[in-house]
């Protein structure tokens, strides 16, 4: 069981953050948010596939008054990424978000960024801040020389002090970069500086093949140490996948269930069966699958029914045929070209249990 570092708790939407809350996912929207078709699509297709939180960027006036369009066709809690207007901010709170993204060093004088603070305050609306490591302050880069994981944290701190001085403390906090050891150290130190609800993420990480990679190390590295509280997977394409990948991580660490788990043996030369292939096929099949159960895809009788016997149902390759076995006891050979069929025949029974 992983012991999970106290923070104090805010709420975006229904979704409860911080405060030993369960760790949510999170990703965003690249359609353009003044397209409500569009953007409301993507929103259910991220909520099927076990997205928490979305973010949408409201880089015009177009998409801020777009909001309450898209916040009347779904319920999944939305935030607003917003740079340099506060009055985007203040259209968007009008239009009903449920949380914001954005520096208060950007947005403008004291004045407009207590104007967005006291908006956001009267109607409970947290405020992000996010620092990346690509952006930092002229200031802070001249006093450390290069970006360091101090730099990041005295960076997002400063910004906390400004929201503190008007006495709005509805607050999570992001340190991203896409140097993963560099990250990790920045969450560490921050964790260890403040209390606000933190949100983890390895920024511009890459495509779904090195990017998944990345953000697997580091973030899998914070949550296994109680650090993080929201987070998103940041992936070139289809915001999907960010989905998919993250729910993937908290299930590898034990913090939530989703879907079934694939065991499958590297294969050697005891294998007499295409166990690639057929692989690939099972887990094809089980994309479709929602039942949180345990399938094993073995070689051989060696790493069949004896290694695997915690699956809930799995096969056994042998020559020209497989053992299909449950919970490690043999139900019976099948030949291999049955073999994918049998299993989920056998699959829709437990699933109907």
């Amino acid at each position: 069981m992983i012991e999970r570092k106290y923070t104090r708790q805010i709420h975006i939407g229904k979704i409860k953050i911080g405060g030993g809350a369960a760790v949510s996912v999170q990703s965003m929207t690249n359609t353009k948010t003044d397209d409500t078709a569009a953007t409301v699509g993507q929103i259910s297709a991220l909520a099927r596939a076990g997205c928490d939180i979305v973010r949408m960027a409201v880089p015009d006036m177009e998409s801020a008054q777009n909001i309450g369009n898209i916040k009347n066709l779904t319920d999944m809690p939305l935030v607003a990424d917003i740079h340099f207007d506060y009055r985007l901010a203040l259209t968007a709170i009008e239009q009903g978000i449920d949380a914001l993204r954005i520096n208060p060093g950007n947005i403008g004088d004291r004045e407009r960024v207590q104007k967005v603070v006291s908006a956001a305050k009267k109607k409970n609306i947290p405020i992000r801040i996010g620092v990346n490591a690509g952006s930092l302050d002229k200031k802070i880069l001249l006093k450390y020389g290069h970006v360091t994981a101090q730099a990041m944290v005295d960076s997002a701190m400063e910004h906390v002090r400004i929201l503190e001085d008007m006495d709005f403390h509805d607050i999570k906090i992001s340190l991203k970069s896409h140097d993963v050891p560099l990250t990790i150290e920045a969450y560490r130190l921050m964790s260890q500086t403040a209390d606000y609800p933190l949100h983890l993420g390895i920024t511009e990480a890459g495509t779904a093949n090195t990017g998944v990679i990345k953000s697997a190390v580091g973030i899998g590295i914070l949550l296994s140490e109680g650090i993080g509280d929201t987070f998103r997977i940041s992936l070139t394409g289809d915001p999907v996948n960010e989905v998919k990948a993250a729910n993937e991580i908290l299930k590898t660490l034990g913090l939530r269930e989703y879907g079934p788990t694939l065991v499958s043996c590297p294969t050697c030369g005891r294998c007499n069966i295409n166990l690639a292939g057929i692989a690939d096929q099972i887990e094809r099949k089980l994309a479709d699958i929602s039942v949180p159960i345990k399938v094993a895809v073995m070689g051989c009788v060696v790493n069949g029914p004896g290694e695997a016997r915690d699956a809930d149902i799995g096969i056994a390759g042998g020559k020209g045929e497989g053992l299909l076995f449950r919970k490690g006891k043999i139900i019976r050979k099948v030949p291999e070209n049955d073999l994918v069929s049998q299993l989920f025949k056998e699959i829709d029974k437990i699933s109907q249990l």
